[in-house]
């Protein structure tokens, strides 16, 4: 299972020195993200950090807020450069390339470990639900708006009497948080990002091995994921549990894919038990535990052995917790609104654009286009399921996952990185699939450096031009690195090319029926 496509025969050609520096490149641009955050990121209203007299400048007056955004977004860009070139510097992927990719994910890591949560704040509400079952709560039934100072903490008023939209074992990881970190936001803040990084270790474990099983080169598909940027601010400096969610599922697929069966259900439901939408994941575990040739037969037995272990792990726990199901109901139901760059919420905001220009009553438009989005991707869901070769299984899974998340009209940009990895593994051909992999990292960067970022409410005049002078600088940094450096440049002429050869003169994803399982 070593590298793939010859280059177990070649040596790292990369100089020495050329990788150093992008390894530094990297590092000054993380540096810089965690630098701006100090002045931009979310903070708790309790927070010892906002008595601090510089972050108090940096916060409260207009300049040392426009300084943080200038530093924070291009920090994202060099970052995001030092990526590219960590591309180039590897051309060929020769041997030792994986080693590179992943000692710079680590490096990379590192400064954002220690950010003020940037990107989201989602992190504060795994506060307040850490609080909700320390004090007896029952985090299905209850908001977190029934705590006393919830606010305090710095969660978002939106969610505060929303019930709990994490699964059972998030909500142990939260009460060992609530146990571990008290009263202290900042503490509690660096261990979920602790219970994020776990499931960004086991993304760099088990994505090389899982590309590896297809013919995939592995430092490729870990390039694509661990040390992408996108990636790692929005799992590490946002704290995001959905970095363990994916960590989890990815390594449940990689050991039913090698006949480990139990092992793999039990990481998934372990996945499940953070958030309910890899559930769609347990068909397809079921068929890879079954193996190649198997028959109808066999293949209905072992989902009645992944279903049965899945569901006796989730009552034990639910006996355990005192909870039952009840986070299944929440889940189920949950989800409100759409998201202007999703498909279906862009198809909502232009109906209800026509309905509100004729005098019509738009309140359907949503739940109506919700459900067609929902049964749509059910049928592809089945689809993927019972159609396609066994040694497809794992590409089949990624396409059920995006259907999911394409058809629901709410896409946040970290939704995206959960199919990241399964396509990743699959193999990104070096064409319109890598380009489009490229620029969607680039503009989820670029969204996140405007748009999600924290300006008190004396400053809100200067919020508007403070978002548009982060667009620009992104604008200008992505047509910089495409058209202008001259490193760079030549990188996305080699991606653009074989878009414009013949089909069937296209590179072409090998996958290995040896050792696909």
């Amino acid at each position: 299972m070593g590298n793939t496509g010859g280059s177990a025969a070649r040596s790292l050609t990369a100089p020495v020195a050329g990788l150093r520096w992008n390894l530094l490149e990297g590092f000054i641009g993380s540096v810089l993200v965690l630098l701006g955050s100090c002045g931009v990121g979310w903070l708790a209203i309790v927070s010892p950090l906002n008595r601090n007299s510089w972050l108090i400048t940096l916060r409260t007056e207009t300049w040392g807020v426009a300084l943080s955004t200038v530093l924070l977004t291009l920090g994202c860009w060099v970052l995001f450069r030092a990526w590219l070139r960590l591309r180039q510097l590897l051309s060929g992927w020769p041997e030792g390339s994986l080693k590179a990719v992943t000692l710079a994910g680590g490096i990379w890591t590192i400064p954002m470990m220690f950010c003020v949560p940037i990107f989201s704040r989602d992190v504060f509400a795994y506060i307040g639900q850490g609080r909700l079952v320390a004090s007896g709560q029952d985090p299905y039934v209850d908001g977190i708006s029934t705590l006393s100072n919830w606010f305090q903490l710095g969660a978002d008023p939106r969610w505060a009497q929303s019930e709990t939209p994490y699964g059972p074992l998030f909500l142990w990881i939260e009460y060992l948080v609530n146990q571990m970190g008290g009263t202290s936001p900042d503490l509690s803040v660096f261990l979920y990002r602790v219970a994020a990084l776990l499931g960004v270790v086991l993304l760099a474990i088990y994505v090389p091995k899982l590309a590896a099983l297809h013919g995939v080169e592995e430092a490729k598909a870990q390039w694509l994921t661990v040390a992408n940027p996108f990636l790692l601010i929005n799992f590490v400096a946002s704290a995001h549990n959905d970095a363990l969610m994916v960590g989890l599922a990815v390594a449940a697929t990689y050991f039913a894919a090698t006949k480990r069966g139990v092992l793999a259900v039990v990481l998934i439901t372990a996945s499940i038990g953070v958030k309910l939408i890899t559930i769609v994941l347990l068909p397809f575990i079921g068929l890879l535990w079954a193996g190649a040739g198997a028959s109808w037969f066999k293949k209905i037995r072992y989902w009645a052995y992944t279903g049965l272990i899945v569901l006796a792990l989730m009552t034990l726990t639910g006996l355990l917790n005192g909870y039952g199901f009840g986070w299944l109901k929440v889940m189920l139901v949950t989800g409100t609104g759409y998201s202007v760059f999703a498909p279906l919420g862009m198809l909502v905001m232009f109906f209800e654009g026509i309905f509100n220009a004729w005098g019509i009553d738009p309140s359907g438009v949503l739940p109506t286009i919700k459900l067609i989005g929902r049964v749509t991707s059910v049928i592809v869901v089945l689809f993927v399921i019972f159609r396609g070769k066994h040694e497809h299984l794992v590409q089949r899974m990624g396409i059920a996952f995006a259907a999911l998340v394409i058809l629901s009209p709410v896409i946040m940009p970290w939704y995206l990185l959960w199919l990241l990895p399964f396509f990743a593994v699959t193999g990104i051909r070096d064409d319109w699939q890598m380009l489009f992999t490229i620029f969607t990292s680039a503009f989820m960067l670029a969204y996140g450096a405007a748009d999600q970022i924290f300006v008190w409410q004396f400053l809100s005049e200067a919020e508007p031009w403070i978002k548009h002078m982060s667009s620009m600088i992104s604008w200008a940094a992505m047509a910089y690195l495409a058209f202008l450096d001259p490193r760079t440049k030549h990188m996305f002429r080699g991606v653009l090319a074989p878009i414009r050869r013949p089909a069937s003169e296209r590179p072409t994803t090998v996958i290995s029926r040896e050792h696909d399982a």
